[in-house]
């Protein structure tokens, strides 16, 4: 019985520290606007796109992981996104297919048969197995080779933006079986409910912003374990964690992975949500904008590459209609800014200015005793004195 208490009582204490007690208020929060205020207060239309930018935001979430908390600066994370958008994209079609089970779009440019690859994305089960297994098995494969090379800073982000090139210009040269610069659209259904309806859509909505949800649970749990020490650790000092016997390429790995993870999950909600995927949504310039939001929200906190990547989707979609040709100019220019004068993001603001603030009243200097300010036996002659 005693020993129960005592579990019972440190498990309350470790609930009632102030970063966990902040980080449980925080997402309660975001969960109350995500699941119960939004869908009552936007119109269909609007909470589609906040459906839309809670998909990228989930790319985000492990580009905060693998960026902020490992160093690795991932500018090829549209090719995950676009692994999980175009296997999932590819189940739809083939559930859609009509008369042969053949996809429209093969019927027009191809030979009018289903490529032998495609035929096991029409079960579910074994499409969302393929959403998160093919994406994890290419970023532990691609990991292992660059890590344990000990390739890292510039040279890991050049060869991961290569990626991203490289992918997109084989989906377009794929027309036959992949749309080309069409992509993949015109899906009806998704897991046989029907995507017009206003109430599916509205489901679809509620399990992106859950699912964002447990990926940012997921990632504060990795960040507060030995693992995100590790991470961090790696980040930092690389050389000497080697030398205390742990390996860093095994590290930088497991968090590539989970990154890659997280944006195929993002990108195979993505595609029944706007109804379209195509090489322009996972080439050079998108994953530039993945981390372009991360940097701009702050990439070592848990919420920063959330918050920014939603604020840069929004600020994207609302200044490119009345700006077409100046908003990547503008993003560019906010990229350039915040990696220059504020490292931290935005996230770091509130912080920074507290720490001013500390330390400008710390330096304040104490003010002289006066007079008045004696005690009134101190003001008498000695003599007097009792």
């Amino acid at each position: 019985m005693k020993q129960s208490m005592s579990t019972l009582t440190a498990r309350l204490s470790a609930l009632a520290r102030p970063g966990r007690a902040r980080a449980l208020a925080g997402f309660g929060l975001a969960a109350v606007l995500l699941l119960a205020v939004a869908p009552v207060l936007l119109s269909p239309f609007r909470l589609g796109l906040l459906g839309k930018f809670l998909c990228l935001a989930m790319v985000a979430v492990g580009i905060g992981l693998a960026w902020g908390r490992g160093g690795l600066l991932t500018l090829g994370q549209g090719v995950y996104f676009g692994l999980g958008a175009y296997v999932m994209a590819m189940h739809l079609k083939l559930a859609d297919a009509g008369p042969g089970g053949v996809p429209d779009f093969m019927l027009l440019y191809g030979t009018g048969e289903v490529p032998g690859w495609w035929e096991p994305l029409r079960s579910p089960v074994v499409a969302l197995a393929m959403v998160v297994l093919v994406p994890a098995a290419l970023a532990a494969a691609l990991g292992w080779a660059v890590f344990t090379r000990r390739v890292r800073g510039a040279y890991f982000a050049i060869l991961s933006q290569a990626l991203a090139a490289a992918f997109a210009i084989l989906l377009i040269g794929q027309q036959q079986t992949t749309g080309g610069t069409n992509g993949l659209n015109g899906f009806r259904s998704f897991f046989g409910y029907d995507l017009a309806d206003p109430v599916n859509q509205r489901m679809l909505y509620l399990i992106a912003a859950g699912v964002l949800l447990v990926m940012v649970v997921v990632a504060r749990q990795l960040m507060v374990s030995r693992f995100g020490e590790a991470l961090v650790a790696v980040r930092d000092q690389e050389d000497r964690v080697r030398f205390l016997g742990y390996d860093p390429a095994a590290v930088k790995t497991v968090v590539y992975v989970v990154a890659a993870v997280m944006a195929a999950v993002g990108g195979a909600l993505f595609v029944p949500i706007v109804g379209i995927v195509s090489p322009a949504d996972v080439g050079v310039v998108p994953s530039i904008g993945f981390l372009v939001g991360v940097a701009i929200g702050g990439r070592a906190t848990l919420l920063g590459p959330v918050l920014g990547s939603v604020a840069v989707s929004w600020a994207q979609t609302s200044l490119s209609e009345q700006f077409p040709s100046g908003w990547i100019y503008l993003q560019g220019a906010l990229f350039v800014l915040v990696v220059a004068f504020l490292p931290g993001g935005l996230a770091s603001v509130v912080p920074m200015l507290r720490r001013r603030r500390r330390t400008a009243r710390e330096a304040e200097p104490e003010a002289p005793a006066t007079p008045g300010d004696a005690p009134a036996s101190d003001l008498l002659p000695e003599g007097s004195r009792a």
